[in-house]
């Protein structure tokens, strides 16, 4: 992820990065996503295909700033 955020990540892909490590995912009927991580900072994502370098960088970050 970090090392080729240009890569063709698609919504599932991202929604399962981020329940791996622990993030809340909230999307419910919306075309975009709450991801949550535990000390409460949230990202929202647009959820269209691929998704946008800029977002993966951001939820590198969100992952990040968790741990």
């Amino acid at each position: 992820m970090k090392a080729n955020p240009k890569a063709d990540w698609t919504p599932d892909n991202v929604k399962t990065v981020a329940r791996t490590y622990g993030l809340t995912v909230r999307q419910r009927g919306t075309s975009h996503a709450v991801l949550t991580n535990a000390s409460g900072q949230h990202l929202t994502i647009p959820m269209h295909k691929p998704i946008k370098p800029i977002y993966i960088k951001r939820l590198i970050a969100l992952i990040e700033a968790g741990q």
